[in-house]
């Protein structure tokens, strides 16, 4: 069955389309994947079907996209805090 694997460096991305045998595992997917010929030491730690995060022993389905997730640089919540920060002390200052 048809499945693709895509990974999106920073600036670019990458889509590779691949033939697995019926009940393939997420893990087994990438195991023999172009991507990781590709890209050897890619951490394929968190990876998501259609953008939502799934175990890596879940079995695939024909046309199934998994997406392997880059690490985040910063913390969402602390860069929201930061944000805060910043605009009090606009704030301060033009008052």
């Amino acid at each position: 069955m048809k499945i693709e694997i895509a990974y999106a460096p920073l600036e670019e991305q990458f889509i590779f389309v691949e033939e697995v045998p019926e009940g393939c595992t997420v893990e087994e997917a990438l195991a023999q994947s172009k991507l990781l010929q590709e890209f050897p030491d890619l951490n394929t730690d968190k990876v998501g079907i259609f953008g939502r995060v799934v175990d890596k022993s879940l079995v695939l389905r024909e046309l199934d996209r998994i997406e392997v997730y880059r690490p985040l640089k910063v913390d969402p919540r602390d860069r929201r805090r930061k944000n805060v920060e910043d605009e009090r002390k606009l704030q301060k200052q033009g008052a």
